[in-house]
């Protein structure tokens, strides 16, 4: 099954992160993202540029804004995508990410299948 792993970060802590401990975080996810790769289960790994825009549809049509679109200190900065056997090994996976250690937050959210494509694994 695959599953997204949404990766919530917060600007100003990870603006506060000293040069060095930016690079070790930088390694150690790099470290892990090379692990998951290389025993198959990651499909593709993204960061994401600030900001996003938002599209609604009002009563005069769809409008875009500006980002982000929830109140929150929070943003999502980044996302990975797993294929694994179990929801328990998505788990394992997120409670291992680097980023963890540093006030941020990973939502584990399994994804459709619609059997337009397969993924070897």
């Amino acid at each position: 099954m695959k599953y997204l792993m949404l990766i919530y970060g917060n600007e100003e802590l990870w603006n506060s992160l000293t040069p060095g401990d930016l690079a070790k975080l930088i390694d150690e996810v790099d470290a892990f993202n090379n692990a998951l790769r290389e025993s198959g289960e990651l499909l593709g790994a993204e960061g994401l540029i600030p900001r996003p825009r938002s599209v609604r549809v009002v009563q005069s049509g769809a409008v875009v804004t500006d980002g982000p679109y929830l109140e929150a200190k929070e943003f999502v900065g980044s996302y990975f995508v797993v294929y694994v056997d179990d929801e328990q090994r998505a788990l394992d996976i997120a409670r291992s990410y680097p980023g963890l250690r540093y006030g941020g937050g990973l939502e584990v959210w399994p994804l459709m299948d619609h059997g337009w494509a397969t993924v070897e694994a």
